[in-house]
């Protein structure tokens, strides 16, 4: 199958599940505003970092489509400013906990064989993936966080030691699923080395359940991340560089939030957005990449075969049920 007709056959499904059409393009659009604002912010804001308006307090207008705060920033330029550093954040942690713990559940899962180098590595990573694991991860993250001290590269070290075990289990479970299969076995017994069957068969059959996880998991390390930075602190605002976190907690801490509801809504509404685009374009990657799935997607959105008539077919001498209903004629 070419790119063109694995384009086609993404589209169509895509189109077939309207959830994932919608997530894919929310997705699509965030990173694109991403990198506008990492390029030239003055696209799409109109007031620089702490750069303040002659308004406070001033509601939701078409000057400030998400009001201002009490010394006048412009909500939206903020939130827009912060929307590179969140999700880039939110990226790096999932990418890197991926390759750190999808490493390490390779290895525990592949050459997990008693008496063996391989063996004893698998127990060694497996009980500190059980050490970690020990710790409610926000907790860790938190405690880690605290004794670094505030800024937004501890809060990311803190989340990038908390976050890799659960991509050991998640990577260690599929390579055990997938190593005893019989292809692996003929590939083995042809001779065929284990570092090219780990390449060309572990690896690129575990995929699709970890791309769909990491898709899925952005949200919630995005969740997490914001969580720190509204508790512990972790970014002062306002800053240079706004975070979504730190601003609710800001606005929480020192505002009146009942009477201004706006100061609120728009680092809030950023971050349900972003968490619910991810989590859709997560749930529709699992229908797109299942083939059994994306099968019966694509049938059920596709033109229905026309239905022959009764009187053009005749039933089938042969069919017990036309027999037992008298419409097949009987010998003579």
């Amino acid at each position: 199958m070419g790119v063109r007709d694995t384009l086609r056959l993404f589209w169509a499904v895509l189109r077939a599940n309207p959830l994932t059409l919608a997530g894919f393009l929310m997705v699509a659009v965030l990173c694109g505003l991403a990198g506008i604002m990492a390029i030239d912010p003055w696209l799409l804001v109109r007031y620089g970092p702490i750069q303040t308006s002659s308004a406070s307090y001033a509601p939701p207008s078409w000057a400030h489509p998400l009001g201002t705060d009490n010394i006048g920033l412009d909500i939206y330029s903020e939130v827009m400013r912060a929307l590179p550093l969140d999700l880039g954040i939110a990226l790096a942690i999932v990418g890197a906990s991926v390759l750190i713990g999808g490493l390490l559940g390779l290895v525990a899962g592949y050459w997990d064989r008693p008496g063996t180098a391989g063996g004893a590595s698998s127990i060694v990573i497996l009980r500190t993936t059980d050490v970690f694991l020990a710790f409610p991860s926000l907790l860790l993250a938190l405690a880690i966080t605290i004794s670094l001290g505030r800024g937004p590269w501890q809060a990311v070290l803190a989340l990038m030691l908390t976050w890799w075990p659960y991509y050991v289990r998640l990577v260690r479970g599929e390579v055990l699923a997938v190593k005893h299969l019989p292809y692996i076995q003929a590939a083995r017994a042809a001779g065929v080395s284990e570092g090219r069957i780990v390449l060309r068969h572990v690896v690129r059959n575990i995929l699709e359940p970890i791309v769909v996880y990491l898709t899925m998991d952005i949200g919630t390390v995005l969740v997490v991340f914001s969580t720190i930075a509204f508790v512990a602190d972790a970014i002062p605002y306002p800053s240079a560089t706004p975070e979504w976190g730190s601003m609710l907690s800001y606005y929480q801490q020192i505002l009146p939030i009942a009477s201004y509801p706006w100061l609120v809504f728009g680092p809030g509404a950023a971050i349900f957005l972003t968490v619910l685009a991810f989590s859709l374009l997560g749930d529709g990657l699992r229908d797109v990449l299942d083939p059994r799935t994306r099968r019966a997607l694509v049938r059920s959105r596709s033109r229905p075969l026309p239905e022959v008539p009764a009187e053009a077919s005749p039933a089938r001498p042969d069919d017990p049920e036309a027999k037992l209903s008298g419409e097949v004629p009987q010998p003579a």
